[in-house]
């Protein structure tokens, strides 16, 4: 039995650490008050294929959990990589796998900076959502990239005697850009609409929009020595079939009042493009109107 934390217990890493914990292993979930109160009182409940069970797993608001863990799911928000990677730092085994589980481009050399050693970049192909604390419900797919690096191959070990499918890449990093580019197209439009993929390209103008969208990121891709699939638009296009029903994440941050990760989506590719001399009037147009609601939504617009 292998011991695993999962830092930043939402829906990816409820998910994952619920499907670690049916297989055998020893999981801690580190997260908010109202999770490890919930999983106090009845374990984590996984809603998937139309059934809910419950899981059996540990819980608790402190970091210091990640001592002798011998793989750590890093699961937070972007915009707290850095604040959350201080406070396991020093409570790490020394040969645990840290895999960054994160939306966005960069977060494993962020986090890699900030703990002195290397991580594991891992882009994750899932839908899930937080049905209420304690309570993750999946939506479909739960495959995993992670970047041919030290550490992961035990991480995929782990992973895939969980069921989960794992492929170890060294293209890992260019995986990372296309599910970044296909945040970018959805997420925000999502957000703003409120309204799910299949619902928002129904729009009139949504394609027109979300090609643009795309179209900026590659060049802010390109000039960075990126080269992203030649049928990335037809990628991009797929999704609203494959999931017409999923809100963004950056909905359902907004839906709960939330600070989203909009500044490491939409707002990476303004900042990436302002370095670059490259403009982005769609990226930035989606970023800003994010931001609008979510100031509204603190009383500060």
């Amino acid at each position: 039995m292998a011991r695993i934390a999962v830092m930043g217990a939402g829906a990816v890493g409820c998910y994952y650490g619920a499907l670690l914990a049916l297989a055998g292993q020893e999981v801690v979930l580190i997260g908010r008050p109202a999770l490890v109160e919930t999983v106090a009182e009845r374990g984590l409940l996984l809603e998937r294929g139309g059934r809910i069970e419950p899981v059996a797993v540990a819980a608790t608001t402190d970091p210091a959990a990640v001592a002798g863990a011998e793989l750590v799911l890093f699961c937070v928000k972007s915009g707290d990589t850095e604040a959350a990677g201080h406070q396991i730092a020093s409570h790490l085994a020394p040969g645990a796998a840290v895999v960054s589980m994160q939306n966005g481009v960069g977060n494993d050399s962020r986090l890699a900076a900030v703990l002195g050693r290397g991580v594991v970049p891992a882009v994750v192909y899932v839908a899930t959502g937080m049905a209420g604390p304690g309570h993750v419900r999946h939506h479909g797919r739960g495959d995993l990239i992670l970047g041919r690096v030290p550490g992961a191959g035990a991480a995929a070990d782990l992973l895939r005697g969980a069921g989960v499918p794992v492929e170890i890449s060294d293209q890992a990093a260019v995986a990372q850009w296309v599910k970044f580019a296909v945040n970018c197209c959805y997420n925000a439009p999502s957000a703003i609409a409120r309204l799910p993929y299949g619902r928002i390209v129904a729009g009139p103008g949504a394609w027109v929009v979300i090609r643009d969208t795309l179209d900026e990121v590659v060049a802010v891709a390109t000039a960075e020595g990126i080269s992203l699939p030649a049928d990335l638009w037809q990628t991009v296009r797929a999704l609203a079939g494959t999931m017409p029903e999923q809100l963004s994440s950056t909905a359902q941050d907004l839906r709960r009042g939330k600070p989203s990760e909009i500044d490491f989506l939409n707002g990476e590719v303004v900042r990436r493009g302002e370095a670059l001399g490259i403009a982005v009037p769609v990226n930035r147009t989606l970023w800003t109107l994010v931001k609008l609601i979510e100031a509204q939504q603190a009383g500060q617009a």
